[in-house]
């Protein structure tokens, strides 16, 4: 699963993208440094392996990954191709959801793309262009289903469906944000209109908003109340001292932290919002081997989560055996767990939980 990290030119994607990798993405203060997509492998920070592997003193630690893609910045005209606009368009089609930077910070020496600090202003140029991109898809989508329509007049639904979304772009509404059925939701899949995938805005503040307090800050609050439309989640984080953090240890971070009067770093649960906006969670496995979180999205069965596996413990899958992470800690151990009936068994319909620690049984 792909987050593309986009916005306009200098608001710290790049600076953003280099704090959750370290992968030393050039990060420069004029417009297009980045040309083609940086991407990054980024661990899903989860304590929960730490205290498996105390009880396992395992040979191998595998925490859940997330592919991070910083994406060339987006200027106005992007959707007729302008700047690096069909370069741009052409990555955030591959991901499966946006983190969205815009910026809430002032400074002289970071140049703007407009000239000024507007965070909302930014956020609608951004959309506009990927709104103006869908409405071109849908356009051709509707063509298609009415020129279908003459052999097959089922298709009526599907048509008023599309118009429907279509007259809302032509509004400037993100297609995200419109309310649909089950069935309007299984048409909207097959389009793959950009404006559906979802989105968390990461707000880009200075270190002394986070001193000071971010709720001081008018353009946060600003983004703040535009997202609450489109049903959007913010995310305040000083992109630039998340990156002069990122490669310290724990315990440096942390005197860091206390020295510029901030109690926390933002870049893991910056990754945690981002692993749940993809809809996804964990399950774990847990032994001498290895103790490892596997990724699955929510609502995944039994067998099709043993797939992730090895297909073989999908194809001969017999039972799970289950208990929950806080259950198993509780007990000590799996052998006091079973002692207490606290293992479950589990069939194929059992829809994994977040945290689950499962053993499968499986014949083939």
């Amino acid at each position: 699963m792909k987050l593309g990290i986009v916005g306009l030119p200098n608001v710290g994607k790049s600076t953003l993208f280099n704090a959750l990798t370290n992968a030393g993405a050039e990060a420069k203060s004029y417009a297009f440094s980045t040309v083609e997509p940086n991407v990054g492998i980024v661990n899903v920070p989860d304590k929960r392996l730490d205290s498996l592997a105390q009880m396992h003193s395992p040979l191998k630690i595998t925490p859940a990954t997330m592919e991070f893609v910083d994406i060339p910045g987006l200027v106005s005209g992007s959707s007729r191709g302008e700047g690096l606009g069909n370069r741009f368009l052409s990555h955030i089609r591959e991901v499966d959801a946006i983190v969205h930077v815009v910026r809430c910070f002032e400074s002289d020496s970071i140049i703007h793309v407009d000239g000024s600090i507007d965070p909302v202003r930014d956020i609608e140029t951004v959309n506009l262009e990927l709104i103006m991109a869908d409405a071109q898809v849908l356009s051709r989508r509707i063509e298609r289903t009415q020129k279908a329509m003459k052999g097959d007049r089922s298709l009526g639904v599907e048509l008023n469906f599309l118009e429907r979304v279509f007259s809302s772009l032509n509004d400037g509404i993100c297609a995200r944000a419109l309310e649909t059925t089950p069935e309007e939701k299984e048409i909207l899949d097959t389009v793959s209109l950009l404006t559906t995938k979802p989105v968390i805005y990461v707000c880009n503040m200075g270190e002394e908003d986070f001193a000071n307090g971010i709720d001081k800050n008018s353009k946060y609050l600003a983004v703040c109340e535009y997202s609450k439309a489109e049903g959007s989640e913010v995310f305040p984080i000083c992109a630039e001292l998340e990156a002069q953090i990122s490669g310290l240890e724990q315990d440096e971070k942390e005197m860091f932290l206390s020295d510029l009067g901030v109690t926390s770093g933002g870049l893991d649960l910056l990754i945690e919002r981002s692993y749940d906006l993809l809809g996804l969670m964990s399950f774990l496995t847990a032994g001498r081997p290895e103790v490892r979180a596997w990724t699955i999205k929510k609502g995944t069965k039994a067998p099709q989560a043993a797939g992730k596996i090895h297909s073989d413990l999908e194809r001969g899958f017999i039972r799970a055996e289950v208990i929950s992470f806080d259950a198993l800690m509780e007990c000590g151990s799996m052998a006091a767990a079973k002692e207490k009936g606290l293992v479950r068994l589990e069939g194929k319909e059992y829809v994994l939980r977040d945290g689950d620690v499962v053993l499968f049984r499986f014949n083939v």
